[in-house]
């Protein structure tokens, strides 16, 4: 047989979970492809890309899906341990798990629909009948992009606050401030100024600079923690200011920096990770699909 849906393999995993221990994913592949009596020719079928085998792509989805419905969880990469909402998902016997299934979980919802979209009424990165194949594919992006931002914010919280003030640096230079990455280091890390945890220059002449905080936080950052960056900012004659966290800000803090002087940026953890992969920091490009439309011109007779 072909390789089923990798919605087909939700069920399975979530059943190979079910006695509560941790399970490697490779092992949970071998088991479901026994299971689904898969051939060695099903298990070698590729991507498109070429990159990966479809069985392990699609094995992979699945898991993502159920961890982001918080039926399963990941305690260490390459492995997974079932919820208690996995748990109470088994006992109500549904025939078949899919995304229809996991709508119902607000988390879920969030992570697989667009922004300002309603959820998608079923299917693989909510494929409908009434989609053109370019919304598809916009969502398909979405869903892998959301994905790889919540790996890349894992991964900075994991290592050390020096990698951090690295990586807030590598940013700045990849967006066009701070000249060299010499100068930048040069100015990161060093101040721990009542508050200012760096100075970059604006551009390559220095002719304006800018004042950094940049916090390692798995929460959310209040007004207080702002305003003390903004009184330090006073006291430097400061014009300009960014607040970088690994977390979030809260509203209270968002609207108290829309009308102060000087002007403060606050980038949390989401948009964080989002100008990490816009800007290719960290990142590498796996594969790259073009979407044309036709020439009007170049098929217009005179």
């Amino acid at each position: 047989m072909a390789v089923p849906d990798f919605q087909s393999f939700f069920k399975p995993l979530l059943e190979i979970a079910g006695d509560g221990k941790e399970h490697a994913i490779k092992d949970a592949r071998k088991m479901i492809a026994s299971a689904m009596k898969l051939t060695e020719e099903d298990l070698k079928e590729m991507l498109p890309s070429g990159t990966q085998s479809k069985f392990d792509n699609r094995v992979a989805w699945a898991k993502i899906y159920l961890t982001k419905a918080k039926v399963l969880e990941a305690p260490r990469r390459a492995y997974f341990i079932i919820t208690e909402r996995g748990r109470k998902l088994l006992k109500e016997g549904h025939e078949r798990i899919d995304v229809k299934v996991l709508n119902k979980f607000p988390e879920f919802v969030e992570f697989h629909t667009a922004k300002g979209d309603t959820p998608p009424p079923g299917g693989p990165t909510g494929v409908s009948p009434e989609e053109t194949p370019e919304e598809t594919l916009q969502k398909a992006y979405q869903s892998i992009h959301n994905e790889l931002a919540t790996e890349i914010l894992d991964k900075i919280k994991g290592n050390s606050p020096q990698f951090f003030e690295r990586l807030v640096v590598d940013i700045m230079v990849a967006i066009g401030y701070g000249g060299s990455h010499a100068d930048a280091g040069k100015s990161i890390g060093k101040s721990g100024d009542e508050g200012i945890d760096g100075i970059i220059k604006e551009d390559r002449l220095g002719l304006d600079v800018i004042y950094l905080q940049a916090k390692r936080w798995a929460g959310s950052v209040g007004r207080p923690e702002i305003q003390k960056f903004v009184g330090a900012l006073h006291g430097k004659r400061a014009k300009k200011g960014v607040f970088i966290t690994t977390g979030t800000f809260s509203a209270d803090a968002m609207s108290y920096v829309e009308n102060i002087d000087p002007k403060v940026i606050l980038i949390d953890g989401q948009t964080l990770a989002g100008l990490i992969i816009d800007y290719g920091v960290g990142t590498n490009i796996v594969a790259k699909y073009e979407i044309r439309r036709i020439d009007s011109d170049y098929f217009m007779e005179e």
